[in-house]
């Protein structure tokens, strides 16, 4: 197997991202791993925090709860999504998450292609909880984590 078959990608080796709040890492994205098919993100929220309300003009959303407990809210409307659930949030939902609880929330989202362009992926709004831009798709890992270049 060589780089091309198979790019593996750190949590460490990528430098999360507070702009919507919590913190957002991108695995795997046209940065980090060189792909154009897909990102997968790594959210975790210390109790108490949140993701801002955002949406996404170009794909769906795939969420996995894996440790913890998240409020997810879409177009308004609140649901809990516990460890070891998942939902989808369709394209153009406006939606953002909440920890609640006491412990660490902690999840993965996975879309397709953010859309045409890196540009044109997660649209925020004003309320955003952080500074800088949000969560970059074209940034490649931290190069003070070590983080090797796929060949």
């Amino acid at each position: 197997m060589n780089a091309l078959e198979a790019v593996k990608v750190g949590a460490r080796e990528v430098e999360p991202n507070h702009r919507l709040g919590g913190s957002i890492r991108m695995l795997l994205s046209p940065g980090t791993a060189r792909t154009t098919a897909g990102l997968m993100a790594l959210l975790e929220l210390q109790p108490g925090e949140r993701v801002s309300e955002h949406y996404h003009p170009y794909t769906d959303e795939h969420v996995y709860v894996s440790d913890g407990r998240l409020v997810l809210a879409v177009n308004g409307v609140e649901q809990v999504v516990d460890a070891r659930e998942a939902v989808l949030i369709r394209r153009g939902a406006r939606h953002g998450y909440e920890n609640r609880s006491d412990r660490l929330g902690d999840g993965r989202a996975v879309s397709r292609a953010a859309g045409p362009e890196p540009r044109h992926g997660t649209r925020g709004d004003r309320r955003a909880a952080g500074d800088g831009p949000p969560p970059a798709v074209d940034t490649p890992p931290s190069a003070a984590a070590g983080a090797r270049e796929p060949a």
